[in-house]
Protein backbone atom coordinates (compact mmCIF):
# COMPACT_ATOMS: atom_id res chain seq x y z
CA UNK A 1 0.00 0.00 0.00
CA UNK A 2 1.49 3.75 -0.68
CA UNK A 3 1.25 6.17 2.39
CA UNK A 4 1.30 9.44 2.95
CA UNK A 5 3.33 10.14 6.20
CA UNK A 6 2.26 12.83 8.75
CA UNK A 7 5.59 12.09 10.55
CA UNK A 8 8.21 9.95 9.88
CA UNK A 9 10.82 8.61 12.43
CA UNK A 10 13.37 6.16 10.94
CA UNK A 11 15.29 4.77 14.15
CA UNK A 12 17.77 3.80 12.49
CA UNK A 13 19.52 6.98 11.42
CA UNK A 14 20.34 11.05 13.03
CA UNK A 15 18.50 12.42 10.04
CA UNK A 16 14.82 11.95 9.41
CA UNK A 17 12.41 12.97 6.64
CA UNK A 18 9.20 14.76 7.78
CA UNK A 19 7.73 15.85 5.07
CA UNK A 20 4.34 17.26 5.22
CA UNK A 21 0.96 15.41 5.02
CA UNK A 22 1.35 15.65 1.15
CA UNK A 23 4.01 13.19 1.05
CA UNK A 24 3.49 9.54 -0.03
CA UNK A 25 5.42 6.39 -0.83
CA UNK A 26 4.38 2.91 -2.32
CA UNK A 27 3.28 -0.05 -0.89
CA UNK A 28 5.46 -3.09 -2.24
CA UNK A 29 3.83 -5.54 -4.47
CA UNK A 30 6.03 -7.33 -7.41
CA UNK A 31 7.09 -5.61 -10.21
CA UNK A 32 4.67 -6.83 -12.72
CA UNK A 33 1.79 -5.39 -10.94
CA UNK A 34 0.20 -1.99 -11.41
CA UNK A 35 2.42 -0.44 -7.69
CA UNK A 36 5.88 -1.45 -10.08
CA UNK A 37 4.71 0.25 -13.43
CA UNK A 38 6.76 3.02 -14.28
CA UNK A 39 5.44 6.18 -13.76
CA UNK A 40 5.67 9.07 -16.39
CA UNK A 41 9.30 10.68 -16.63
CA UNK A 42 8.47 14.06 -14.49
CA UNK A 43 11.78 15.82 -15.30
CA UNK A 44 10.06 18.73 -17.57
CA UNK A 45 7.78 19.76 -14.54
CA UNK A 46 10.49 19.76 -12.04
CA UNK A 47 13.55 22.06 -10.98
CA UNK A 48 16.14 21.13 -8.71
CA UNK A 49 19.39 23.30 -7.14
CA UNK A 50 21.24 19.83 -7.63
CA UNK A 51 23.89 20.00 -10.09
CA UNK A 52 24.79 16.54 -11.60
CA UNK A 53 27.98 15.18 -13.23
CA UNK A 54 30.71 16.73 -12.05
CA UNK A 55 29.83 19.69 -10.60
CA UNK A 56 28.90 19.75 -6.52
CA UNK A 57 26.44 21.53 -4.53
CA UNK A 58 27.18 24.06 -1.39
CA UNK A 59 26.68 21.42 1.46
CA UNK A 60 25.91 25.42 3.20
CA UNK A 61 22.64 25.67 1.11
CA UNK A 62 19.70 23.42 1.35
CA UNK A 63 18.48 20.94 -1.03
CA UNK A 64 15.49 22.37 -3.14
CA UNK A 65 13.02 21.04 -5.59
CA UNK A 66 10.37 23.20 -7.31
CA UNK A 67 7.26 22.67 -10.00
CA UNK A 68 7.58 24.45 -13.49
CA UNK A 69 4.56 25.86 -14.25
CA UNK A 70 1.08 24.60 -12.84
CA UNK A 71 0.87 21.33 -15.10
CA UNK A 72 1.83 19.20 -11.84
CA UNK A 73 2.62 19.48 -8.21
CA UNK A 74 4.90 17.66 -6.19
CA UNK A 75 3.60 14.93 -3.66
CA UNK A 76 6.65 13.10 -2.24
CA UNK A 77 10.31 14.25 -1.82
CA UNK A 78 12.77 11.63 0.03
CA UNK A 79 16.28 12.47 0.45
CA UNK A 80 18.78 9.70 1.14
CA UNK A 81 22.48 9.55 1.56
CA UNK A 82 24.46 6.35 0.37
CA UNK A 83 23.87 4.73 3.85
CA UNK A 84 20.17 4.75 3.89
CA UNK A 85 20.08 8.25 6.28
CA UNK A 86 17.03 10.10 5.40
CA UNK A 87 17.03 13.60 4.86
CA UNK A 88 14.86 16.14 7.12
CA UNK A 89 13.00 18.42 4.65
CA UNK A 90 9.49 19.97 4.05
CA UNK A 91 7.12 20.38 1.22
CA UNK A 92 4.43 23.44 0.80
CA UNK A 93 1.10 22.70 1.49
CA UNK A 94 0.41 23.47 -2.25
CA UNK A 95 3.00 20.74 -3.51
CA UNK A 96 5.38 23.79 -5.63
CA UNK A 97 8.44 23.22 -3.33
CA UNK A 98 10.28 20.85 -1.50
CA UNK A 99 13.61 21.84 0.85
CA UNK A 100 15.92 20.11 3.11
CA UNK A 101 15.97 21.48 6.73
CA UNK A 102 18.90 19.85 8.06
CA UNK A 103 22.93 20.70 7.13
CA UNK A 104 23.80 18.78 4.26
CA UNK A 105 27.31 16.72 4.79
CA UNK A 106 30.71 17.78 3.06
CA UNK A 107 31.52 15.46 0.58
CA UNK A 108 28.16 13.37 0.36
CA UNK A 109 26.42 11.78 -2.47
CA UNK A 110 22.74 12.21 -2.28
CA UNK A 111 19.65 10.91 -4.04
CA UNK A 112 16.88 12.68 -3.90
CA UNK A 113 13.05 10.64 -5.17
CA UNK A 114 10.84 13.26 -5.87
CA UNK A 115 6.55 11.72 -7.04
CA UNK A 116 4.37 14.28 -8.91
CA UNK A 117 1.12 14.32 -9.95
CA UNK A 118 -0.18 16.11 -12.57
CA UNK A 119 -3.78 18.05 -13.32
CA UNK A 120 -5.00 14.55 -14.59
CA UNK A 121 -4.24 12.72 -11.53
CA UNK A 122 -1.33 10.48 -13.28
CA UNK A 123 1.90 9.81 -10.85
CA UNK A 124 4.84 11.13 -12.57
CA UNK A 125 8.40 10.22 -10.89
CA UNK A 126 12.41 11.49 -11.47
CA UNK A 127 15.08 10.09 -9.18
CA UNK A 128 17.86 12.86 -8.82
CA UNK A 129 21.66 12.36 -7.56
CA UNK A 130 24.00 14.98 -6.64
CA UNK A 131 27.32 15.05 -4.58
CA UNK A 132 28.13 17.82 -2.00
CA UNK A 133 31.48 19.82 -2.07
CA UNK A 134 34.21 17.81 -0.06
CA UNK A 135 35.68 20.81 1.31
CA UNK A 136 37.72 22.11 -1.14
CA UNK A 137 40.22 19.28 -0.97
CA UNK A 138 40.87 15.58 -2.65
CA UNK A 139 41.07 13.71 1.11
CA UNK A 140 38.63 10.61 0.37
CA UNK A 141 36.19 10.12 3.71
CA UNK A 142 34.01 7.61 4.71
CA UNK A 143 30.80 7.89 7.08
CA UNK A 144 30.13 4.52 8.61
CA UNK A 145 26.40 3.82 8.83
CA UNK A 146 23.66 2.65 10.98
CA UNK A 147 24.63 5.60 13.57
CA UNK A 148 25.78 4.35 16.85
CA UNK A 149 23.21 2.61 19.06
CA UNK A 150 21.38 -1.03 19.60
CA UNK A 151 19.81 -2.64 16.73
CA UNK A 152 18.61 -6.39 15.65
CA UNK A 153 21.12 -9.43 14.65
CA UNK A 154 19.98 -8.43 10.91
CA UNK A 155 21.57 -4.79 11.12
CA UNK A 156 24.73 -4.71 7.81
CA UNK A 157 27.20 -2.00 8.76
CA UNK A 158 27.63 0.40 5.54
CA UNK A 159 30.48 2.22 4.60
CA UNK A 160 29.61 5.98 2.40
CA UNK A 161 32.48 7.17 0.56
CA UNK A 162 33.04 10.85 -0.53
CA UNK A 163 34.56 10.13 -3.80
CA UNK A 164 34.20 7.12 -6.08
CA UNK A 165 36.79 4.38 -6.08
CA UNK A 166 37.87 3.00 -9.16
CA UNK A 167 40.21 -0.14 -9.75
CA UNK A 168 40.64 -2.94 -7.21
CA UNK A 169 44.16 -2.00 -6.42
CA UNK A 170 42.47 1.23 -5.28
CA UNK A 171 39.98 -0.72 -3.51
CA UNK A 172 41.52 -3.02 -1.92
CA UNK A 173 43.66 -0.32 -0.35
CA UNK A 174 40.43 1.54 1.14
CA UNK A 175 38.58 -1.77 1.84
CA UNK A 176 41.73 -2.73 3.62
CA UNK A 177 41.57 0.39 6.18
CA UNK A 178 38.21 -0.48 6.69
CA UNK A 179 38.48 -1.76 9.86
CA UNK A 180 35.34 -4.06 11.90
CA UNK A 181 36.38 -5.79 15.60
CA UNK A 182 33.11 -7.61 16.75
CA UNK A 183 33.03 -9.36 20.10
CA UNK A 184 32.29 -12.05 19.99
CA UNK A 185 34.37 -12.59 16.94
CA UNK A 186 32.41 -13.74 13.83
CA UNK A 187 33.47 -14.45 9.79
CA UNK A 188 32.56 -11.34 8.10
CA UNK A 189 33.09 -9.58 5.16
CA UNK A 190 32.72 -6.33 3.08
CA UNK A 191 30.97 -5.91 -0.29
CA UNK A 192 31.14 -3.29 -2.52
CA UNK A 193 27.53 -1.89 -3.57
CA UNK A 194 28.54 0.48 -5.75
CA UNK A 195 31.87 2.78 -6.79
CA UNK A 196 31.40 4.75 -3.56
CA UNK A 197 29.44 2.52 -1.18
CA UNK A 198 30.17 -0.55 0.49
CA UNK A 199 27.89 -2.88 3.12
CA UNK A 200 29.51 -5.49 5.96
CA UNK A 201 27.90 -8.19 6.93
CA UNK A 202 28.80 -11.72 8.72
CA UNK A 203 28.11 -15.20 7.10
CA UNK A 204 24.64 -15.44 8.91
CA UNK A 205 23.76 -13.28 11.34
CA UNK A 206 25.41 -11.06 14.32
CA UNK A 207 25.38 -12.97 17.31
CA UNK A 208 22.72 -11.73 20.01
CA UNK A 209 24.08 -9.10 22.23
CA UNK A 210 27.12 -8.53 20.32
CA UNK A 211 29.32 -5.72 20.21
CA UNK A 212 30.47 -4.60 16.78
CA UNK A 213 32.72 -1.48 15.92
CA UNK A 214 33.51 0.17 12.82
CA UNK A 215 36.68 2.89 12.19
CA UNK A 216 38.77 4.00 9.63
CA UNK A 217 42.64 4.03 9.12
CA UNK A 218 42.44 5.71 5.61
CA UNK A 219 43.67 8.58 7.53
CA UNK A 220 46.93 10.19 5.17
CA UNK A 221 46.97 6.67 3.06
CA UNK A 222 48.03 7.59 -0.24
CA UNK A 223 44.96 6.05 -2.83
CA UNK A 224 45.83 7.25 -6.25
CA UNK A 225 47.72 10.10 -7.64
CA UNK A 226 46.63 13.10 -5.55
CA UNK A 227 43.72 11.19 -3.45
CA UNK A 228 44.63 10.29 0.41
CA UNK A 229 42.26 9.03 3.29
CA UNK A 230 40.64 11.35 5.21
CA UNK A 231 39.07 10.95 8.65
CA UNK A 232 36.15 9.25 9.47
CA UNK A 233 34.18 8.56 12.72
CA UNK A 234 34.22 5.35 13.81
CA UNK A 235 30.29 3.61 14.61
CA UNK A 236 29.97 1.69 17.55
CA UNK A 237 26.59 -0.68 17.31
CA UNK A 238 25.55 -3.09 19.93
CA UNK A 239 22.94 -6.08 19.32
CA UNK A 240 19.66 -7.24 21.13
CA UNK A 241 18.03 -10.68 21.36
CA UNK A 242 17.91 -12.12 17.67
CA UNK A 243 14.39 -11.74 16.69
CA UNK A 244 13.15 -13.15 13.17
CA UNK A 245 9.77 -12.91 11.97
CA UNK A 246 8.54 -15.47 9.26
CA UNK A 247 5.63 -14.92 7.08
CA UNK A 248 4.18 -17.97 4.88
CA UNK A 249 2.62 -16.03 2.54
CA UNK A 250 0.97 -19.27 1.61
CA UNK A 251 -0.38 -20.70 5.21
CA UNK A 252 -1.36 -16.58 6.44
CA UNK A 253 0.58 -16.77 8.97
CA UNK A 254 3.18 -14.76 11.04
CA UNK A 255 5.87 -17.32 13.21
CA UNK A 256 7.61 -14.67 15.28
CA UNK A 257 11.10 -16.28 17.00
CA UNK A 258 13.15 -14.92 19.86
CA UNK A 259 16.06 -16.39 20.53
CA UNK A 260 14.93 -19.20 18.22
CA UNK A 261 12.01 -19.86 20.44
CA UNK A 262 8.53 -19.24 18.81
CA UNK A 263 7.21 -15.96 21.16
CA UNK A 264 4.24 -15.26 19.30
CA UNK A 265 2.12 -17.04 15.96
CA UNK A 266 -0.02 -14.01 14.11
CA UNK A 267 -2.83 -14.35 11.48
CA UNK A 268 -2.16 -12.24 8.27
CA UNK A 269 -2.95 -11.07 4.86
CA UNK A 270 -0.20 -10.23 2.14
CA UNK A 271 -0.23 -9.14 -1.65
CA UNK A 272 -2.99 -10.33 -3.66
CA UNK A 273 -2.46 -11.46 -7.07
CA UNK A 274 -0.96 -8.36 -9.00
CA UNK A 275 0.15 -6.95 -5.57
CA UNK A 276 2.42 -10.51 -4.22
CA UNK A 277 4.34 -9.37 -2.07
CA UNK A 278 8.47 -9.57 -2.08
CA UNK A 279 9.80 -12.75 -1.06
CA UNK A 280 13.13 -12.92 0.79
CA UNK A 281 14.94 -11.63 4.00
CA UNK A 282 14.20 -8.41 4.95
CA UNK A 283 15.40 -5.46 7.76
CA UNK A 284 13.06 -3.06 9.99
CA UNK A 285 14.32 0.13 8.47
CA UNK A 286 11.99 1.79 11.27
CA UNK A 287 8.45 2.01 12.84
CA UNK A 288 5.57 4.76 11.99
CA UNK A 289 2.92 4.52 14.68
CA UNK A 290 0.98 6.98 12.16
CA UNK A 291 0.91 7.02 8.56
CA UNK A 292 -1.73 7.83 5.48
CA UNK A 293 -1.76 5.58 2.73
CA UNK A 294 -2.57 6.69 -0.59
CA UNK A 295 -2.61 4.46 -3.88
CA UNK A 296 -2.87 7.18 -6.59
CA UNK A 297 0.71 8.13 -6.66
CA UNK A 298 1.93 4.22 -7.27
CA UNK A 299 0.09 4.00 -10.24
CA UNK A 300 -3.58 3.13 -9.01
CA UNK A 301 -6.12 5.40 -10.73
CA UNK A 302 -7.92 7.65 -8.19
CA UNK A 303 -11.66 6.46 -8.30
CA UNK A 304 -10.68 2.90 -9.61
CA UNK A 305 -11.78 -0.10 -7.77
CA UNK A 306 -8.36 -0.40 -6.42
CA UNK A 307 -7.73 2.65 -4.96
CA UNK A 308 -7.30 3.69 -1.56
CA UNK A 309 -6.76 6.44 0.87
CA UNK A 310 -6.22 5.27 4.35
CA UNK A 311 -5.38 5.89 7.69
CA UNK A 312 -2.77 3.41 9.23
CA UNK A 313 -1.59 2.25 12.48
CA UNK A 314 1.22 0.66 14.07
CA UNK A 315 3.56 0.49 10.74
CA UNK A 316 6.99 -1.08 10.90
CA UNK A 317 8.95 -0.23 7.25
CA UNK A 318 11.04 -3.05 5.73
CA UNK A 319 11.54 -1.26 2.25
CA UNK A 320 11.99 2.18 1.25
CA UNK A 321 9.34 1.61 -1.58
CA UNK A 322 7.06 1.95 1.23
CA UNK A 323 6.31 -2.09 2.33
CA UNK A 324 4.96 -2.60 5.80
CA UNK A 325 3.53 -4.73 8.75
CA UNK A 326 0.84 -2.60 9.82
CA UNK A 327 -2.75 -2.67 11.10
CA UNK A 328 -5.62 -3.76 8.77
CA UNK A 329 -8.95 -4.11 10.68
CA UNK A 330 -10.56 -3.24 7.09
CA UNK A 331 -9.02 -6.87 6.52
CA UNK A 332 -9.44 -8.93 9.88
CA UNK A 333 -12.32 -11.54 7.83
CA UNK A 334 -9.29 -12.49 5.27
CA UNK A 335 -6.53 -12.31 7.90
CA UNK A 336 -5.19 -16.24 8.27
CA UNK A 337 -7.50 -17.27 5.13
CA UNK A 338 -7.00 -15.29 2.22
CA UNK A 339 -4.12 -12.41 0.58
CA UNK A 340 -6.02 -9.49 0.32
CA UNK A 341 -3.98 -6.62 0.50
CA UNK A 342 -2.05 -4.40 -2.10
CA UNK A 343 1.35 -6.34 -1.09
CA UNK A 344 2.46 -5.20 3.38
CA UNK A 345 1.74 -7.36 5.93
CA UNK A 346 -1.49 -6.71 7.13
CA UNK A 347 -2.92 -7.90 10.71
CA UNK A 348 -5.67 -7.05 13.57
CA UNK A 349 -4.68 -3.75 15.39
CA UNK A 350 -3.75 -5.47 18.35
CA UNK A 351 -1.45 -7.92 16.61
CA UNK A 352 0.04 -4.84 14.76
CA UNK A 353 1.13 -3.09 18.07
CA UNK A 354 2.43 -6.21 19.70
CA UNK A 355 4.45 -6.58 16.58
CA UNK A 356 5.18 -2.71 16.56
CA UNK A 357 6.46 -3.17 20.47
CA UNK A 358 8.38 -6.40 20.25
CA UNK A 359 10.96 -4.95 17.26
CA UNK A 360 13.62 -3.18 16.71
CA UNK A 361 15.59 -1.71 13.77
CA UNK A 362 17.80 -4.51 12.30
CA UNK A 363 15.09 -7.45 12.92
CA UNK A 364 14.61 -9.64 10.50
CA UNK A 365 11.52 -10.24 8.40
CA UNK A 366 11.18 -12.75 6.40
CA UNK A 367 8.25 -13.63 2.83
CA UNK A 368 8.26 -17.32 2.03
CA UNK A 369 5.77 -18.98 -0.61
CA UNK A 370 4.64 -15.83 -2.42
CA UNK A 371 4.41 -15.32 -5.72
CA UNK A 372 6.31 -12.22 -5.43
CA UNK A 373 9.42 -11.39 -6.74
CA UNK A 374 13.18 -12.23 -4.92
CA UNK A 375 13.36 -8.76 -2.39
CA UNK A 376 17.08 -7.22 -3.82
CA UNK A 377 19.64 -7.04 -1.92
CA UNK A 378 20.73 -2.83 -2.39
CA UNK A 379 18.34 -0.59 -3.84
CA UNK A 380 15.25 -1.07 -1.48
CA UNK A 381 16.20 -1.58 2.27
CA UNK A 382 18.80 -4.10 3.50
CA UNK A 383 18.40 -7.25 1.27
CA UNK A 384 21.79 -8.00 1.90
CA UNK A 385 20.60 -11.63 3.27
CA UNK A 386 19.47 -12.78 0.01
CA UNK A 387 22.73 -12.55 -1.50
CA UNK A 388 24.71 -16.29 -1.40
CA UNK A 389 27.86 -15.77 1.32
CA UNK A 390 30.26 -16.78 -2.29
CA UNK A 391 28.66 -14.05 -4.25
CA UNK A 392 28.69 -11.75 -1.06
CA UNK A 393 32.21 -12.35 -0.83
CA UNK A 394 33.58 -12.41 -4.58
CA UNK A 395 32.25 -8.39 -4.21
CA UNK A 396 35.05 -7.84 -1.96
CA UNK A 397 38.08 -5.99 -3.46
CA UNK A 398 40.41 -8.14 -1.19
CA UNK A 399 39.53 -11.50 -1.78
CA UNK A 400 40.95 -14.62 -0.22
CA UNK A 401 39.70 -16.37 3.19
CA UNK A 402 38.45 -14.42 6.24
CA UNK A 403 39.17 -15.37 9.52
CA UNK A 404 36.29 -16.41 11.92
CA UNK A 405 35.49 -17.99 14.72
CA UNK A 406 34.62 -21.13 13.07
CA UNK A 407 37.40 -21.56 11.42
CA UNK A 408 35.68 -23.11 8.32
CA UNK A 409 37.74 -20.63 5.99
CA UNK A 410 41.18 -20.93 4.63
CA UNK A 411 43.60 -18.79 6.54
CA UNK A 412 42.78 -15.28 6.41
CA UNK A 413 45.87 -12.48 5.19
CA UNK A 414 47.23 -9.89 7.66
CA UNK A 415 44.95 -7.18 6.41
CA UNK A 416 41.89 -9.64 6.65
CA UNK A 417 43.12 -10.47 10.32
CA UNK A 418 43.05 -7.09 11.51
CA UNK A 419 39.51 -6.32 10.29
CA UNK A 420 37.91 -8.83 12.15
CA UNK A 421 40.52 -9.20 15.53
CA UNK A 422 38.25 -8.97 18.54
CA UNK A 423 38.65 -6.43 21.06
CA UNK A 424 39.14 -7.03 24.37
Amino acid sequence: MSHMPRSRTVLSSALLLLPLAAGVTGCGGASSDPLAAQPYDAAGQIAANAPAGEQKADPDKPLEVTTKGDEARITDVTATDAAGRYIRGRLTADGTRWRSTVPLAAGTRYTVRVSTEDSDGKPGRKVLHTETEGNGDRRLRVTFGPDSGTYGVGQPLTAELSRPVHGKRARALVEGALKVDSSPRVLGSWHWADDKTLHYRPRSYWPAHATVEAYSNLQGLKIAKGLYGGPGKPVKIRTGDRVEAVTDAAAHRMTVRRNGKVIKTLPVTTGKPGFDTRNGIKVVLGKEAFVRMNSNTVGIARGSSESYNLPVHWATRVTWSGEYVHAAPWSVGSQGAANVSHGCTGMSTADARWFFEHVRVGDLVEVVHSKGDAMTPFDNGFGDWNMPWDKWRAGSALGGGMSGADGGEKAAGPADAARLRPRV
